[in-house]
């Protein structure tokens, strides 16, 4: 994420933090006990599998304020590929989990969002985005309609101070002005096993029937006996997946139980990014962020039907035009071969004029070719398009290519 960075160019990826994640910002009490705040001023934060992690032979990196594993005894390759054949355990307790209740919470959420949660069934989730008014995405979030009266949220660990501080401030104006919402911060451990076995490893841990749950579907149940987890069909590597909310209590014993078959291997960040973007997921702070709104960054599939209709989220008066109209740029999927494509790369005509940016890139181990995503102008973004890229400060070639590079997928009962 950006424009702070942690970079490991040796893994072929590279994560950046926003700097505003690293501010020392008061969002109450509630917030800085979930954040396990160290009294040592400056100090990363810990999930509670850190020590798991090292004992593991996890390689510990600064990310979005926290020490987080990068990669194991594994390649990165190896890590990567086991994921794609097997399945892998991601520790994600950094990301901030969010309950809203009260009986005007579907109201509140969508007055920061562009999705349609109302046209939800009980249990079912969906991607969406907290945009601005000026159209502009300030993180991307997964929103679940739950059946136990709260919407169940989850967003990214790098904008948690800045989500945070924003909704707190909305939920404000919104109760003041009579509607009954509240927000709870939770202080759960999240992981997710993600990989084509999954279901093969989780399914003699739960009483429940897992070929119900099909993607972006949750269900609140115990998981190897550690009672009051949430299992979501989901996850951010293309695979058929899982993240488990556990109580910090139960997430050892559940990471280590779960590592007991065969099939599973603990994964970090480094796998983790080379996995999404195969997958062509956006990585907020890379690929999309304020400059950039949904239209732009192909993601008008987020906006639910009755809101671009109602245009009561923030910055629709520029967003919904934008729909039907062309926009200047637009992000696109690249595949090239010879030397890696990174960030910030210049993306070039075939006359050699610079008319774009990587905002993502890595040598897909899958393909065995780099693959990259970034902004071109919008005449130049037509699937099969020949480009360049400028590496090194030498043009290599390059073509528009449809993403995901790597076919999903994801489970949908059929």
């Amino acid at each position: 994420m950006f424009p702070g960075m942690f970079s490991a160019s040796r893994f072929g990826f590279a994560l950046r933090v926003p700097r505003e994640s690293l501010r020392n910002v008061t969002l109450g009490a509630a917030r800085q006990e979930r954040r396990h705040a160290s009294s040592s001023e400056g100090a990363l934060k810990k999930t509670e599998l850190f020590e798991f992690h090292r004992e593991h032979g996890g390689k510990m990196v600064e990310f979005a304020g926290w020490s987080m594993p990068v990669q194991y005894k594994d390649s990165h390759i190896n890590s990567h590929m086991h994921t794609r054949q097997h399945c892998s355990i991601f520790d994600v307790s950094h990301m901030l989990q969010t309950k809203i209740h009260g009986k005007d919470r579907v109201k509140f959420i969508e007055s920061l969002i562009v999705g349609d949660i109302a046209e939800l069934k009980d249990n079912q989730g969906t991607l969406s985005l907290f945009t601005n008014e000026k159209g502009g995405i300030m993180d991307d979030l997964i929103v679940t309609r739950t059946d136990l009266g709260y919407l169940y949220v989850v967003s990214n660990a790098g904008c948690a101070d800045k989500d945070s501080a924003h909704m707190e401030a909305k939920l404000k104006e919104f109760q003041a002005a009579g509607h009954d919402a509240t927000m709870e911060y939770l202080d759960e451990s999240l992981i997710a096993l993600q990989g084509p076995s999954m279901a093969r490893v989780l399914q003699p841990g739960l009483s429940d029937d897992l070929s119900k749950l099909t993607f972006m579907t949750s269900a609140l149940t115990s998981v190897f006996g550690i009672q009051g987890c949430r299992v979501t069909r989901c996850g951010y590597t293309g695979e058929d997946g899982v993240e488990i909310s556990v109580p910090r209590s139960g997430v050892v014993a559940l990471t280590d139980r779960l590592l007991a078959n065969s099939e599973v291997r603990l994964a970090g960040l480094g796998a983790r990014d080379s996995l999404r973007l195969e997958a062509g997921l956006c990585l907020y702070g890379n690929d999309i962020d304020e400059t950039t709104t949904p239209v732009e960054a192909t993601l008008v599939w987020t906006i639910g039907k009755r809101r671009r209709q109602t245009r009561d989220f923030p910055g629709a008066e520029i967003i919904v035009p934008q729909i039907k109209a062309k926009t200047k740029k637009k992000r696109v999927g690249l595949v090239s071969t010879g030397p890696p494509v990174r960030q910030h790369t210049p993306i070039l005509s075939p006359e050699g004029e610079v008319i774009g940016e990587v905002t993502s890139g890595c040598p897909s181990p899958c393909l065995k070719q780099n693959v990259a995503m970034g902004y071109v102008e919008a005449g130049f973004s037509k699937v099969g398009t020949p480009l360049q890229v400028e590496v090194r400060k030498k043009p290599v070639k390059a073509v528009v290519s449809k993403m995901p590079f790597v076919p999903t997928n994801y489970y949908t009962g059929q």
